[in-house]
């Protein structure tokens, strides 16, 4: 690990002019993921910023029934918050098939949205990795890449997105407010949030430098209560996903009038399948349905020579999400 300086700070504005006044600086909250790698070598902040004291802890109910979930919110308490229990099942189940109790009383809402990926070869500084050294070629594509995505890929990445909270927050279209040096601004979906690899793979996102994260807006749907997560892993706990799929329906009169799916563990961002949710308005809930939406999610998939058994996995996962949301009452 190399050197360096650290703060704590207590406010926003004394967080962001910290971050901005220093070149290669970070913030640390949970370091759950950070400090993995930077121990690794494959982060290397010059100053750390403690935002661990900012008053950003709280989960604050919003007109017409919604909830802001401040970015300090560790995943343990958001997991278990009656509220979210209640009116965001797919958000609680999610978070609570993630990593171990231990991490998720540390990890925090913020730093699960800036996960980095558990590619191989991105966490091996001796491998040739575009994300952490953009230009410098990619050892997955052509090495071992059983657990890389089938969807959202290009020919200078395959690495997953690692997160299960994200994927949840995908279909239940949560917004993400942020603060920097600009002011604070919204961004209004989590799927504007991330951005596509495409010839930089190093850019993960639409965060400006210096920008905070400060709170997840989730706005209330009554159906969204009638929403589950699914996660398939190699084994039962403390394991990324090789598929998951978060899911949401509108059922009403013995009819689908509206779905969400969004999936993990086989995409380069959590990954919303608009055309799978089209294909299922207006049918009657039922396993051809369901067939047919994952049919769709997966149309697009592109399997690299040790993954493509995720192809058929993330269309089990799906069906079986939607069975099973289909049943709450």
């Amino acid at each position: 690990m190399n050197s360096f300086t650290y703060v704590s700070v207590t406010n926003v504005k004394q967080a962001i002019d910290e971050r901005g006044g220093h070149a290669g600086s970070a913030f640390v909250a949970g370091g759950t993921n950070l400090l993995d790698d930077m121990k690794l070598g494959i982060e290397r902040p010059e100053h750390l910023v403690d935002i661990n004291a900012l008053p950003l802890a709280k989960i604050e109910e919003l007109p017409g029934g919604g909830l802001r979930i401040g970015a300090m919110v560790r995943n343990s308490d958001l997991a278990w918050d009656d509220r979210v229990r209640k009116q965001f099942p797919v958000l609680s189940e999610a978070l609570l098939s993630g990593a171990s109790a231990q991490l998720r009383n540390m990890a925090t809402t913020g730093g699960n949205l800036l996960q980095r990926t558990r590619c191989y070869y991105f966490r091996d500084p001796s491998a040739r990795c575009n994300k952490r050294q953009p230009g410098s070629g990619c050892d997955a594509i052509y090495g071992y890449n059983r657990i890389h995505a089938v969807l959202g890929t290009s020919d200078k990445c395959i690495a997953t997105h690692p997160s299960d909270m994200c994927v949840a927050l995908a279909a239940i279209d949560a917004t993400i407010r942020v603060q920097g040096p600009k002011g604070e601004r919204v961004i209004k979906t989590i799927n504007d949030f991330y951005v596509p690899y495409g010839d930089d793979p190093a850019k993960e996102n639409v965060l400006e430098p210096g920008e905070l994260i400060t709170a997840v807006d989730l706005q209330y749907q009554p159906w969204f209560t009638r929403s589950t997560y699914l996660k398939v892993r190699d084994r039962a706990s403390y394991e990324f996903a090789l598929s998951s799929a978060a899911v949401a329906l509108n059922i009403d009169g013995g009819t689908i009038r509206e779905a969400r799916i969004a999936l993990g563990g086989v995409a380069t961002k959590p990954w919303r399948a608009f055309d799978a949710e089209k294909t299922l308005a207006g049918k009657k809930p039922g396993t051809d349905a369901y067939t047919a939406a994952a049919e769709a999610a997966l149309a697009g998939a592109k399997p690299q020579k040790d993954n493509a058994f995720k192809i058929e996995l993330c269309k089990r996962t799906i069906v079986r999400a939607l069975e099973t949301a289909a049943a709450i009452a």
